[in-house]
């Protein structure tokens, strides 16, 4: 007796698409790393993305703003838990390749600090934590965002992102951080 295997799913054309142009895009901003003015700028932003500033201004703010300041960044601090949480789950239960391991066309800049993309945790996270300092200190909000924009920038470049890895990302930060604010809306600084 012989077994029947069921025949894999064609997938729609529209994820093909989707998919192709996801690539091709990816392509397009890596091939902009090629030079070092690019690309070495992008490596300390993703680099700075990594963590370093955000656990700087956890820091700065309750030396800054006293209590509220504290209060601020326990909702920081909670909320990045969370976006830890949702990003690994995600990356583990996609386990979708990032594209320099998929493609041969697309050269990673920098060593990747995991081996899935999706979604992109540096965008998550950088999304997350602009708009709750944005919601306590607008005045910062075109530096915060400008940051952000450089950071999801930053994963395309170097070749460690698709760019729906990045929007998802993104979105998601958004919608987690509206989730906090939703929660408990933090002291205006």
């Amino acid at each position: 007796m012989s077994i029947k295997h069921n025949p894999p799913l064609e997938r729609p054309s529209w994820i093909v698409k989707c998919e192709r142009l996801d690539l091709e895009l990816g392509r397009w901003l890596n091939f902009c790393s090629v030079w070092p003015l690019v690309c070495q700028p992008f490596r300390l932003i993703s680099r700075l993305g990594d963590g370093l500033i955000w656990y700087t201004v956890f820091l700065l703010l309750p030396l800054m703003f006293g209590w509220a300041g504290l209060m601020l960044t326990l909702q920081l601090a909670v909320s990045g838990l969370f976006c830890t949480w949702i990003y690994l789950l995600l990356k583990r239960s996609t386990s979708r390749l990032r594209p320099c391991d998929a493609s041969d066309a697309i050269q990673a800049r920098m060593p990747p600090l995991d081996k899935y993309s999706f979604p992109s945790g540096h965008t998550l996270h950088a999304v997350a934590f602009s708009t709750l300092l944005i919601a306590a200190l607008p005045s910062l909000a075109p530096w915060l965002l400008g940051f952000t924009l450089l950071i999801a920038l930053s994963r395309l470049v170097l070749g460690l992102h698709y760019p729906s890895d990045v929007l998802v990302g993104a979105l998601l930060g958004w919608l987690l951080a509206r989730l906090s604010l939703a929660i408990h809306l933090p002291l205006p600084l």
